[in-house]
């Protein structure tokens, strides 16, 4: 991948569609499920920003912001896609049948106490923030043309 990304012979368009159909999705595998915190947000984040301009052969001190960069490629932000992803599977998961694993899954309590200090973020929490942040309710997921 690095001598495509970095071939200077290369059209960005094409560079782009390797980023988005290769790179990215290896990145957030699985990422539905992830309890991200603000930390893995960043890290992933830094590791889009540096790979575009890496890909587009920019440094920092070109004073380029990153959203620019984005656009260039014309890629949404990593941590957008994999709320996106997030949402995508919850609704899913709400909308089959009550005897399935993954929605017994979710609906499982574990009545366990949890251990002293900040509590971990769990998937829930996570969950809770997306769906606050697109200002959608649980009821839409039964709705899918929204």
């Amino acid at each position: 991948m690095t001598g495509v990304l970095c071939d200077k012979n290369m059209p960005e368009r094409l560079k782009s569609k390797i980023y988005r159909t290769v790179i990215r999705p290896v990145a957030v595998y699985g990422a539905e499920c992830w309890p991200t915190t603000k930390e893995v947000e960043e890290r992933l984040s830094v590791m889009e920003t540096k790979m575009l301009r890496w890909t587009a052969e920019l440094t920092r001190l070109e004073h380029i912001r990153n959203d620019v960069t984005r656009e260039r490629f014309g890629v949404a932000a990593i941590v957008d896609k994999m709320r996106e992803a997030r949402l995508l599977w919850y609704g899913h998961v709400l909308r089959t049948n009550d005897d399935s694993v993954c929605k017994i899954g979710l609906n499982l309590d574990v009545p366990e106490k949890r251990p002293r200090g900040r509590p971990k973020q769990r998937w829930f929490d996570t969950l809770r923030e997306d769906l606050k942040a697109f200002n959608i309710y649980p009821d839409q997921a039964f709705d899918r043309e929204k």
